[in-house]
């Protein structure tokens, strides 16, 4: 990939942590191969072990998932159908100079190979609808077999986007009045996790990812893991570190509890719907648990 070379910053001494950590987000989106955080921590002047644990404070990520979450974006963007014509089409509009570069980075960045992304969502009609609720935005969305999106944010047209992205070959269909009955038992299990979900999920991923999301669905409300405890009851204690990717991959929040998923040392780590929420969340499943 070709992008911009390294512009200098306004002198670190002269900027706030989060103006620091501001720029390192810049950087990171725009360098390739991106910075490594020795040179980072070089240019904003911190030591290295600062910029990692602030960077990772400021964004909820530590500065190599940050580069790898930014190029994934322009990799899923470039796969829609209607912005790309082929698979290699997509692999130089999202900037890659060889393909073959692109096919050995995307499986990782997409969770399958960028062929598979791409036909996600073929021959299927998807109904979806947004709602508020006591986090903020959603969106859920369903196929005939069931619910295959719970998605939550801030801004209803980012989830409108995420959908579309999730699903590119996919007929979206603005649900009806009847699918408000869904949307609002989806709504009481974000208000009362512990009561679950009489609803059926339509769960689409790789063989390994559906294996940890069907996994996650076993953690009772009000318990968590670790992410090595759930690779231990998974059978496979020496592969925490793909779990551990697969849970963030999960695209059904709450009803596929992820949130339950703590680090090692028992605090809270990344959310792809945010820290906030996954602490709101946790706190109210114990509250629940502690009431019941």
């Amino acid at each position: 990939m070709s992008r911009p070379a390294y512009t200098a910053a306004p002198d670190p001494e002269m900027l706030s942590m989060d103006e620091r950590m501001a720029q390192c987000c810049r950087w990171l989106e725009a360098e390739d191969p991106a910075p490594s955080l020795d040179d980072l921590a070089q240019r904003l002047q911190l030591s290295p072990w600062q910029l990692h644990r602030s960077f990772k404070r400021a964004t909820g990520l530590t500065p190599k998932a940050y580069a790898k979450a930014h190029r994934g974006q322009h990799v899923r963007a470039a796969l829609q159908p209607q912005q790309s014509s082929s698979v290699t089409d997509a692999a130089y509009l999202s900037g890659y100079e060889a393909s073959s570069s692109f096919y050995k980075d995307a499986p990782a960045m997409l969770g399958m190979a960028p062929q598979t992304y791409r036909q996600r969502g073929r021959h299927q009609s998807i109904r979806f609808a947004l709602a508020e609720c006591s986090l903020g935005s959603l969106l859920v969305a369903s196929t005939e077999q069931g619910v295959c999106c719970v998605l939550l944010g801030d801004d209803p047209q980012q989830l409108i986007e995420d959908l579309q992205q999730r699903f590119a070959a996919a007929e979206l269909i603005g649900a009806d009045g009847q699918y408000e009955q869904t949307v609002a038992q989806v709504v009481a299990l974000i208000e009362q996790p512990r009561l679950g979900l009489a609803l059926p999920l339509d769960i689409q991923g790789t063989a390994f990812q559906q294996r940890v999301w069907q996994a996650l669905q076993k953690i009772p409300a009000g318990q968590t893991l670790s992410y090595s405890e759930l690779a231990r009851q998974m059978g496979m204690p020496q592969s925490t570190r793909a779990v551990a990717s697969a849970v963030a991959a999960n695209p059904i929040a709450v009803a596929v509890p992820c949130h339950r998923v703590l680090r090692n040392d028992g605090t809270i780590s990344g959310y792809r719907w945010g820290v906030e929420r996954k602490r709101a969340l946790l706190l109210r499943e114990a509250q629940q648990r502690k009431q019941g």
